[in-house]
């Protein structure tokens, strides 16, 4: 549930679209978002709690990463709970 909880703010979401083309250190995040550090560091906490990012140090940077893996397996879950759209439509022509 954490995982659809971090996925439901907006800032979030842009996060993880900017971590999508390479990873990034905190800072750089930090100067693509109008926000002040200490929100930007809760939104990394909610996305690193939920797995969908991984924070590494480096250094003195916190290098963040996309979990592509938690996504997937995320998608995975609600596809099998709700059944393939396919199957559903099937099962509609079928009554």
């Amino acid at each position: 549930m954490e995982l659809f909880t971090a996925l439901s703010d907006p800032t979030r979401r842009a996060i993880l679209r900017a971590l999508r083309s390479r990873d990034m250190t905190a800072g750089e995040l930090a100067d693509r978002f109008p926000l002040a550090r200490s929100t930007l560091s809760g939104h990394f906490n909610a996305l690193k709690d939920a797995g969908l990012v991984v924070a590494e140090r480096n250094g003195t940077s916190i290098v963040y990463s996309l979990n592509v893996s938690a996504l997937e397996e995320a998608v995975g879950a609600v596809m099998e709970l709700l059944g393939t759209g396919r199957a559903r439509g099937s099962a509609r022509k079928g009554r």
